[in-house]
């Protein structure tokens, strides 16, 4: 196993372990190329109440904008546009942003908030937070999360943290994926509900195939 230093622009670095986590879904997998339309973030606003961070195995929020943020990406407006083909069917009979998981779709920052879930379940949910993101305090945040078990790398032009592990009340498995990208964060966390591909999926309506990578200042 080899690790290698994630560079910032402010002093300190990530030390990645670059290595995949058998069996952990979603899966690990490359992203496109990233989309050339420049695009700068609003402040951040209220974040509602997430039912993804209960657990202490997923760490904590991850950092919202405290103002602008530069990116070339343009966060997706529609929640059923942003899956991939295996997950669209896979989630086909599964309630998309019911009311009682508060507030969901296209929020007033700019952030895309999904809940896949059945609020009669007790498990059986994904929920994935896409929101711009400055990359000083992300990276920090993905430092944090590698002391208590998430695994990181760098597939492509993006960083991606993942862990899985046993739900506290049920023989299920629970998991969080994060993949950071040109200022923007992906962050996903599920329950017995983890559609194969369901990352790759979500990075590839972001950066779709064939767009055109920004060169760095």
């Amino acid at each position: 196993m080899t690790s290698r230093a994630l560079t910032r622009s402010a002093p300190a670095a990530l030390i990645l372990t670059v290595a995949l986590l058998a069996g952990c879904a979603p899966e690990p997998g490359s992203g496109p190329a990233t989309s050339s339309l420049e695009q700068t973030a609003p402040a951040a606003t209220a974040t509602p109440t997430p039912l993804e961070t209960r657990s202490v195995q997923a760490g904590g929020l991850p950092p919202a904008a405290s103002g602008s943020v530069g990116s070339t990406t343009v966060i997706p407006r529609d929640c059923a546009g942003i899956l991939g083909p295996a997950a669209r069917t896979a989630l086909a009979n599964v309630p998309l942003n019911d009311p009682a998981f508060g507030e969901a779709g296209s929020l007033p920052d700019g952030s895309l908030r999904c809940v896949w879930a059945d609020p009669g379940a007790d498990t059986a949910k994904i929920v994935t937070t896409i929101a711009h993101a400055a990359e000083n305090p992300v990276i920090d945040f993905m430092n944090e999360l590698t002391a208590i078990g998430f695994t990181c790398y760098e597939p492509d032009a993006g960083v991606r943290c993942e862990k899985t592990w046993e739900n506290e009340r049920y023989p299920v498995t629970d998991g969080r994926t994060l993949y950071f990208r040109d200022g923007v964060l992906i962050d996903t966390q599920f329950s017995h509900l983890a559609p194969e591909g369901f990352t790759n999926g979500v990075i590839g309506s972001v950066w779709p195939a064939g767009a055109a990578t920004p060169v760095a200042p």
